[in-house]
Formats: structure tokens, C-alpha cells, sequence
């Protein structure tokens, strides 16, 4: 039995600032991640850097920020008006410090705890932060959070800042930065910023239209009507209907995508619900009104509460201290513009009424099925061995709430590994039995009568609402051989036939995991290869990786080429799901229509499929 070690003062600690961000990096950040996944840590260091330019330019102070990655080094300018250069010090480092506990200086700001910027400063390996206000210049330069180097000098630059930061490594692990979700983070911020230019490694991007470009930047089918578009003050909403299933809405708080909602988006699905009811004096479910719809809101507000630090859920429930509540705010608000646009645009409420009671009808016909299929699923989720859950979940409030995956896998071998090496907190894994079927140009009907689908309904549990999803993260995880890339198609296709939102809002991934092993055994080596009691293995996922092993360890090395995912042990699945985990989002844009990409890949044109692939095949030597 081991000795029972006795609680005294001195294990009382404390720790300064740095040092408890850098020991605790998820209280502030969120989870490391390697750069894989859109809501990695070094994506939101540079958030919290930008939301500062942004707040500048919410106060009407710098019409431009320039943006410039240069392999790990990431460089933010903007030109508001500048950190007071006395205060600058302890505005980067110094917690519970800044400017925006004072609503009057910054007013409707993201930022409210003085934490965000002091976050990536202790994070950062090298951080350097340069204030520039009339033609007086002061720079700091900081190591993991200590101070190295202080300068102040004359200028004639414009004012404003320039915070320069390299993630540090020993924190994050060899991370790579995706330029894709930083374009995404960038558009983002020109949606909701109109005129804000922004210029990321020498492109320029800016909004004219502000959430009217987001929605037709994002949907991948032509909406049914025009979108509709409202605004007020510190109010921005846009709607329209598309023709498939699901419900694509994208929610905003002073400038900040709240990708889990909050109070704003559920007053929104209330007040849409509430004026269409209205307007039309029936009694409309809410599910059919909003099947189908794309659709935007941004709010203001002062001095917001967020439920994290990663500000990705809204909790308040107030405008401002004084105020209206939110919910008041939001159905009063489209109570009466959203009316008044209907009873002035007749066409588009006559268009609207159809696609309401086309979704009703639906729903009815195949209302006995549904609750035949819930019994069955209910039932079978007391015995079922296809569903192996976590214990946190997207839906739940719990600061793990983000990381929560689940992974979809082929056959009870890849499962099983998967399953003894998963995070049983955050990952849990639903295992499919054989091929799925090919759901394109079938009525939602089909997902209550097939098992299969079924129950991956009941787990993801979004039959009522994407709101209630269980899982940040849907992982597709397949062997990499031909079968497994028909059976990736064929979720895909389930997805994009009856839950598209799942993937407009980035929830839906497809696991990469290594094609080979080069291992040598008894040699001792540094670098990215896993190094266990004299043993080297590199994990390689593509032909390049697998050379640059092999030149690292010499040709004598042992090479092993996976054919599926039940070849890999339980042990070596801890090197591809956990921090280092590589996964790819499945990605839509207004050029990749679902009609069209599921007409082509997954319909009867058998001939001009098999001249696509014959015209594009590769031969190697």
C-alpha cells in the first residue's frame, strides 16, 4: 500500500501569471491541437491579437490590419490608436489589465478580461508588441512571457500596433498552420466589419455587403428567393430557404463567431418561429420553418458574457446593464422588420408559405416512422454495442465541451483500437456494420427505416436541432483502400443529403492516419520520430514522409505499409487521436452545389463517372 503523503503549507503555491497560463493553457485558449482543426490553440492566439484591432476599428480608429505568416512567425498591424506607451508593459503582461473594463473607451467589445493578449504573450516563444502613437514608438520583446528587451524611439509611422508572436513549440508541439482557416477567421471579420480591410500575406479582403456575402460565400445551392436582409441597431440578421434538409445558422457576438450559439441564436429561432406564425396566422411547427434554412444574425451588446474564455457560446442575458434582455430584443426586433418585409414582398412570402408546408407535410408522412425509429433506437441503445460513448459532450456546459469527437469507423477491429485508445472523456466511437446505403436522391424516410443510419441519428442526436449535437467533432474514419473510400463517400453523402449543416458549420471531418511505419530497431535518434527503449518509428501518411524516414534511418529500415485500421495497435492509435491528431474538414463553398457534386459522384451516370476516372489516372513506375 503507498504512504498516504501529508497535506501541509508548503504545498501551498503560487504560481505568477505566465507561469499558470503556460502550466493550464486550456483555461485560456481552449485545447493545443497541431494546427489541424480550425479552434486550435494557435488559431485562437491569433484571434485574440486581431480582436484588438477589430475593437480599434468598432471605435472608429484604423480602416485597414495587416496580416503576414511567414512559416511560424505570425505579424499583426493595425492602425487604431496605438497602447499607451507608459502602459505598455503591463497591458501585455500584467493580468486583470487594459482598457475595456471601461465601456466607455471601448465600447461593445470582445475582449473584457485583460486576459487575451497576456494568454499569447505567455504562450509565445518570442512575442514582440510595438505601440506607435504620435511618432513616439515603444517595443517589447518577450520570451515564453519574461521580458527581454525594451525600446522606445521617434517614428513617423502611422499609429496604431504591431504585435509580432511565434507559438512556442515546447507548448504545442510541431504544429503547422492551416492558411485555409485563416482566410475563413479573416472573411469572418469583414462580414461583420463593413469597409474594414484586411489584408492577409498581401491579399485584400473586405465586405461590402456585410452577412449577405457571408450567407452567399457559404451556401452551396441557389436559395429559393432573394435573402432577406435586416438591419437595425445592434442588430444584423439575414434568411432565406434552400431546398434540402437541415438548417445552416450563423450567430455573432460584437464581431465574435459564436460557433455553440447562446442566448442570441436561441431568441432568433424563437422570434423567426414566433413572426412567421404570425404573419401567416397558422400554426406553424418551428422545425418547419426553419427546414432548410440559411440564415445569419450578429448582435452588439455591452460588456457580453461568454461561458468560456474561447468566447464561443454567449451566456448573457441582458443588452447592457440597463437594457432589454436579449430575447426581448431580438423578437421585438424582428417581430416588426421581418413582418414588415413579408406584407411588402409578397412573391418571396408566397415562395416562403410552400416551402413551410412542403417540410410539413414531410414531417407528417413520416411521423409514425420516426416514432417507430426512436423506440428502436432507444431500445437498442441499451445493448448497443455500436455506439462505445464519452463522458463530455459538445452539448453539455463543461470546459471539455469543445474536444468532444466522435468517430465513425468501419468494422469491429479498427473500432476496437480505437475504442482502447481513445480519451473516454472526450472520444467516443460508433462502428458501422459493413457498407452503408447510397442515400442520394432518397427521402429522409430512409434514415428512420435503416438501422444503420438510424442509430447514427440517435448518437449524433440531431433529429430535432443541430443545436443539440453531441459531438464538436464527427471524425470519418476509414481504411484507406478503395472500400474505405467508398464507404467515406457514402457518409458523406448522408450528411450532405440530410444534414448539411453539420458540415456549414464544421462539424464533419475525414481522419488521416499513416500509410506506413519506417521503424529501425536499437537506434537512438532526435527529431519528430517516436524514439521507445532504443527502438526510432517514424509514422508516415504519404510517399514523401515515407522517403524522408527512410533517408533518416538508412535503408536497412523496416517498412511496414498499413492496409486498414485494424492493423494498427491499440498503442500506436495514441499517436494519431490525441493532441497530434490530423483530420481535414469537410469544407462547402457557393461553388461546390451538393445537387450537382451528389448527381455526379453518387447518382446512375455510371458512363461519365468511369471517363472521369479513366481520364485522370495515374501511372507510376
Amino acid at each position: 500500500m503507498s504512504e498516504i503523503k501529508e497535506y501541509i503549507k508548503d504545498d501551498i503555491i503560487t504560481l505568477d501569471w505566465k507561469e499558470h497560463i503556460r502550466r493550464r493553457p486550456g483555461m485560456y485558449i481552449g485545447k493545443l491541437g497541431n494546427g489541424a482543426s480550425p479552434d486550435d490553440g494557435i488559431y485562437v492566439l491569433l484571434k485574440e491579437v486581431i480582436d484588438n484591432s477589430i475593437d480599434e476599428y468598432t471605435m472608429g480608429y484604423g480602416k485597414r490590419i495587416e496580416i503576414t505568416i511567414n512559416e511560424d512567425e505570425i505579424c499583426v498591424r493595425d492602425y487604431g490608436r496605438g497602447i499607451p506607451l507608459s502602459a505598455l508593459v503591463d497591458a501585455t503582461s500584467k493580468m486583470n489589465t487594459g482598457a475595456k473594463f471601461d465601456s466607455e473607451v471601448f465600447k461593445k467589445s470582445v475582449g473584457l478580461n485583460g486576459v487575451g493578449i497576456k494568454a499569447v504573450n505567455a504562450l509565445s516563444s518570442m512575442f514582440c508588441v510595438e505601440s506607435i502613437r504620435e511618432n513616439k514608438s515603444r517595443s517589447v520583446v518577450f520570451e515564453c512571457g519574461n521580458l527581454i528587451d525594451d525600446l522606445t524611439k521617434d517614428t513617423d509611422a502611422g499609429n496604431g500596433t504591431n504585435t509580432i508572436f511565434v507559438a512556442d513549440k515546447s507548448i504545442f508541439g510541431n504544429y503547422t498552420i492551416n492558411k485555409n482557416f485563416i482566410e475563413t477567421m479573416v472573411k469572418n471579420y469583414t462580414y461583420l466589419n463593413i469597409g474594414l480591410i484586411i489584408t492577409f500575406n498581401g491579399v485584400n479582403y473586405v465586405s461590402k455587403y456585410g452577412l449577405l456575402d457571408l450567407l452567399n460565400e457559404n451556401m452551396s445551392e441557389e436559395p429559393l428567393y432573394s435573402p432577406i436582409y435586416l438591419k437595425g441597431d445592434d442588430i444584423e440578421v439575414v434568411i432565406t430557404h434552400g431546398s434540402g434538409y437541415g438548417d445552416t445558422c450563423y450567430s455573432f457576438v460584437n464581431g465574435q463567431h459564436t460557433t455553440q450559439g447562446g442566448t442570441h441564436l436561441s431568441a432568433f429561432r424563437e422570434a423567426i418561429g414566433k413572426t412567421v406564425r404570425d404573419f401567416y396566422k397558422k400554426d406553424f411547427d418551428t422545425k418547419d420553418i426553419c427546414m432548410s434554412m440559411y440564415a445569419a444574425i450578429s448582435i452588439r451588446v455591452v460588456e457580453p458574457v461568454f461561458e468560456s474564455q474561447t468566447k464561443t457560446k454567449l451566456g448573457s442575458k441582458d443588452m447592457s446593464p440597463n437594457g432589454k434582455s436579449i430575447r426581448t430584443f431580438v423578437i421585438d426586433f424582428l417581430s416588426e422588420e421581418l413582418d414588415k418585409y413579408l406584407h411588402k414582398n409578397k412573391t418571396t412570402s408566397e415562395i416562403i408559405l410552400k416551402k413551410i408546408q412542403e417540410s410539413e407535410k414531410e414531417r407528417k408522412t413520416i411521423s409514425g416512422i420516426q416514432k417507430i425509429a426512436r423506440e428502436r433506437a432507444k431500445k437498442a441503445s441499451l445493448h448497443n454495442k455500436k455506439l462505445r460513448d464519452c463522458r463530455v459532450h459538445y452539448s453539455d456546459k463543461h470546459v471539455l465541451a469543445e474536444n468532444s469527437t466522435l468517430f465513425i469507423t468501419e468494422g469491429d477491429s479498427a473500432s476496437g483500437s480505437i475504442t482502447k485508445s481513445r480519451n473516454v472523456s472526450t472520444q467516443a466511437v460508433f462502428s458501422l456494420r459493413g457498407k452503408p446505403l447510397n442515400t442520394y436522391g432518397k427521402t429522409k424516410r430512409v434514415v428512420y427505416e435503416n438501422e444503420e443510419f438510424n442509430l447514427l441519428q440517435a448518437a449524433l442526436n440531431i433529429e430535432e436541432s443541430i443545436d443539440n449535437l453531441r459531438y464538436n467533432k464527427i471524425v470519418i474514419a476509414t481504411d484507406a483502400d478503395v472500400d474505405g473510400m467508398h464507404i467515406r463517400l457514402l457518409l458523406l453523402t448522408f450528411f450532405l443529403q440530410f444534414f448539411p449543416d453539420v458540415i456549414h458549420l464544421g462539424h464533419l471531418y475525414i481522419l488521416q492516419t499513416p500509410l506506413f511505419r519506417v521503424r529501425k530497431i536499437g537506434t537512438r535518434t532526435s527529431g519528430n520520430a517516436k524514439s521507445k527503449k532504443g527502438d526510432v518509428t517514424y509514422y508516415c501518411y504519404n510517399e514523401y514522409e515515407r522517403q524522408k524516414a527512410i533517408n533518416a534511418l538508412g535503408e536497412k529500415a523496416e517498412i511496414t505499409r498499413f492496409k486498414g485500421l485494424g492493423e494498427i495497435s491499440p498503442e500506436e492509435f495514441e499517436e494519431f487521436i490525441g493532441e497530434k491528431i490530423r483530420i481535414d474538414r469537410v469544407h462547402l463553398s457557393k461553388n461546390d452545389s451538393i445537387r450537382d457534386l451528389l448527381e455526379f459522384y453518387m447518382g446512375e451516370n455510371t458512363p461519365e463517372r468511369k471517363d472521369f476516372i479513366v481520364n485522370r489516372l495515374r501511372y507510376e513506375s
